[in-house]
């Protein structure tokens, strides 16, 4: 059976997830959604998609999934109005501008019986999938630390959404919700959480530098920022040896596995389409088991990633 998606927005981010649709049979887009019904159907028609309306007309139509593509601040009302539709939701990261606003989203869900997920698309990358099953199955020993980092250089521009603190703008929501998200799946979640880092003129966070602290004596070191580009790598250190995943974490298409005494391996796992095809084929999954959640991105987890980055922001605001 295929699933019908409406996708909720129309920049670059539906864009390049409406594209990977190509690469999955049992999934198509049906319709998109905007403020503007006249936008709506001017991206539908660039992309091939029969439909365009507004929210709230793609929110009552006949689509099996909606997928929130908008700024992270717009997508606690468009999750509210589908899960009260009881449509399924896929919510782009970060899920919503704030912890109340992700609680408020994912208890709703959970009340009404309606699937909700997160578009954490990295967990289902295969370089991922391969991660976590060396770690599960002791490969590198005992998780004891995660060190990530991500930074995309862009020019200052306070009417641009990343820097607009009205669209939910800043490193931390835009890009630290990746390594948080990482260091989160790998250790599960700290009981402390230590940020610092600088701000544009506007009050926005430029760069953070987060750690992650656990009871037990591991940690986690990530890093965020708009004011340059990083490489972009994710290390995963066991007592018995390391995982890094790249070449830009956020993008896996190799691990280099490293074992404590010597030896190492190189191993590639190429994507289909950009990789955004893989978070769709769990949507597509959970849905025709009948879950309510998915196994490796569940709402817990969203939840406790979305509490890290506003401990985050509250620090780096001072």
């Amino acid at each position: 059976m295929t699933t019908r998606w409406g996708v909720a927005g129309t920049g670059w981010m539906a864009e390049v997830f409406v594209a990977d649709f190509a690469h999955v049979p049992e999934a198509e887009v049906v319709a998109i959604g905007s403020r503007s019904a006249d936008r709506a159907r001017e991206f539908a028609a660039e992309h091939g998609v029969a439909e365009g309306w507004t929210y709230d007309e793609l929110v009552a139509a006949d689509v099996d999934v909606v997928y929130v593509a908008t700024p992270h601040p717009q997508h606690h009302a468009l999750a509210i109005a589908a899960i009260e539709a009881g449509k399924p939701v896929l919510v782009e990261k970060s899920f919503t501008g704030s912890l109340a606003d992700t609680r408020e989203v994912v208890d709703l869900a959970r009340a009404r019986g309606v699937f909700c997920m997160e578009a954490m698309w990295t967990r289902f990358q295969p370089a991922m999938v391969a991660a976590t099953s060396m770690v599960a199955d002791g490969a590198i020993g005992d998780v004891i630390a995660v060190q990530a980092d991500l930074g995309a250089f862009r020019d200052y521009d306070p009417e641009h959404r990343l820097f607009a603190p009205e669209l939910g703008g800043g490193s931390i929501l835009d890009l630290g919700v990746y390594p948080i998200s990482l260091a989160q799946y790998f250790l599960g979640t700290p009981y402390a959480v230590t940020a610092t880092g600088t701000r544009y003129p506007n009050g926005v966070d430029a760069s953070a530098v987060i750690a992650m602290q656990y009871a037990d004596g591991r940690g986690a070191s990530v890093a965020c920022a708009l004011t340059t580009e990083t490489p972009g790598r994710a290390v995963v250190w066991g007592t018995g040896g390391s995982i890094e995943i790249g070449p830009r974490f956020h993008h896996p298409t190799e691990l280099v596995v490293r074992h404590n005494g010597g030896g190492m391996e190189t191993l590639d796992f190429p994507v289909r389409g950009r990789g955004y095809s893989h978070e769709i084929d769990e949507v597509n999954r959970c849905l025709a088991a009948g879950l309510l959640e998915s196994p490796t991105m569940p709402l817990a987890d969203t939840v406790d990633v979305q509490w890290v980055m506003e401990e985050a922001l509250a620090q780096v605001s001072r």
